[in-house]
């Protein structure tokens, strides 16, 4: 017969395996919770070299709130140039808005470069004034992502310079007119390239063009060819704030609106003592005329009419008072500084088409002087050939006496 194991022992075997079975779980979840690096985990996990199909992705990250902040002016800043651009940081420039206000909270006009991270205020900003600037993305994860920051505008200073311009609104001139601006004092060279930058032109039909700089204290401008008929014309000078010399500064802007009428030529021929008139590129008349003679010869060039007086007196006894004379002139138009007209001259009819007897002038006849004063436009080109003396560059507007690539010397911006 089998002896049966005593009760005591049957109990110790049972609790042996159950110390075992609780000893081998402890050391599962010992292996499956503890480790020293990303080889002691489990591949489902992340850990080890495991790459099974049953591994899981870390979590992906929530949105990111996008962040602003105005890098210029500085915060507070103070003393800025009234043209100063703002420029700020944004994580997300396209959706990003800028608004810049007044002291009296009054929103002012600008664009916004959002390539650039920058604003611009269309028009110079007022003299010692705070101006506050909130920029401002879209609300990302429930917040509202807003900055602000403030500056102030330099005091008015001394030293202000007045920018005037030879052309006002509404007025209609020839092809051959070039926009003319002065300023009150010289502007220094290295701040030139500034101003041109400060002064756009729009020509409508768009037109190349260019500013060149005639003396220290002028600037005109003139497109590559003859302006087109009927073309209209915008400049301004943006100019109030903006340093023209070491402690000066721009006094205003100023704006000009005007129009390009037909299209005249005055061609005048020494060789056949002539003056041909075309209207948009038609002859309309044909004139006799007598040019300076060999002791005052008329210079020959490029020119635009500068100037017009139905009735005046040439008065020369100041540069001559041995030879200088008074006399009456009807239909003058004048052509250069030097004192070159073209006008009627009654006393030498007779020899007008055959003969030269000016002091220089353009001699016409009454009756045709008359038809021509009530036919041109300031800015008109005249021309004159075959004469023993040059137009000197400077004596009148001598815009066309030079070629296109001569003219684009005299600006400050190079291309």
């Amino acid at each position: 017969m089998r002896r049966s194991a005593p009760a005591g022992r049957r109990g110790g075997g049972r609790l042996r395996l159950a110390v075992t079975a609780m000893l081998a779980g402890t050391l599962l979840l010992t292996a499956a919770c503890s480790g020293g690096g990303d080889d002691d985990k489990p591949s489902w996990q992340g850990g080890g070299n495991g790459s099974g199909a049953g591994a899981s992705q870390a979590p992906s990250a929530g949105p990111k709130l996008s962040t602003v902040a105005v890098t210029s002016p500085a915060t507070d800043a103070t003393s800025v140039e009234l043209r100063s651009e703002v420029k700020y940081n944004s994580e997300d420039p396209q959706n990003t808005e800028v608004t810049v206000t007044d002291a009296k909270g009054k929103t002012v006009e600008g664009t916004l470069d959002k390539d650039g991270n920058a604003w611009r205020p269309a028009e110079a900003l007022a003299w010692n004034t705070k101006y506050t600037v909130t920029v401002k993305t879209p609300a990302a994860e429930g917040k509202n992502n807003t900055t602000t920051s403030s500056f102030t505008t330099m005091k008015e200073p001394s030293d202000l310079v007045r920018v005037t311009s030879f052309l006002a609104d509404g007025q209609t001139v020839g092809v051959g007119m070039p926009l003319i601006m002065k300023f009150g004092k010289a502007i220094p060279e290295k701040y030139r390239g500034e101003v041109e930058r400060r002064m756009p032109v729009t020509a409508t039909p768009a037109q190349e063009g260019t500013w060149r700089w005639i003396s220290p204290t002028e600037v005109q401008y003139r497109p590559k060819e003859y302006w087109q008929a009927g073309t209209k014309v915008f400049y301004k000078a943006q100019l109030k704030g903006v340093k023209l010399g070491d402690n000066a500064y721009g006094r205003s802007d100023l704006t000009v609106d005007l129009k390009i009428g037909r299209k005249m030529v005055m061609n005048v021929s020494n060789k056949t003592k002539t003056m041909t008139v075309e209207e948009d590129g038609k002859v309309i008349k044909t004139i006799k005329v007598s040019l300076g003679k060999k002791s005052t010869p008329s210079a020959s060039g490029t020119m635009v009419v500068m100037e017009k007086a139905a009735h005046t007196i040439f008065d020369t006894t100041d540069e001559d008072p041995v030879n200088g004379y008074k006399t009456p002139i009807d239909w003058a138009q004048r052509v250069t500084y030097s004192g070159q007209f073209i006008h009627a001259a009654p006393w030498s009819e007779g020899v007008q088409g055959r003969s030269n007897v000016s002091h220089g002038c353009v001699n016409i006849s009454e009756a045709l002087g008359k038809w021509l004063f009530d036919r041109t436009l300031m800015g008109d080109v005249v021309t004159v050939s075959g004469t023993e003396e040059k137009l000197k560059n400077g004596d009148g507007w001598t815009n066309w006496n030079m070629s296109w690539e001569e003219y684009k010397k005299g600006s400050y911006l190079k291309n």
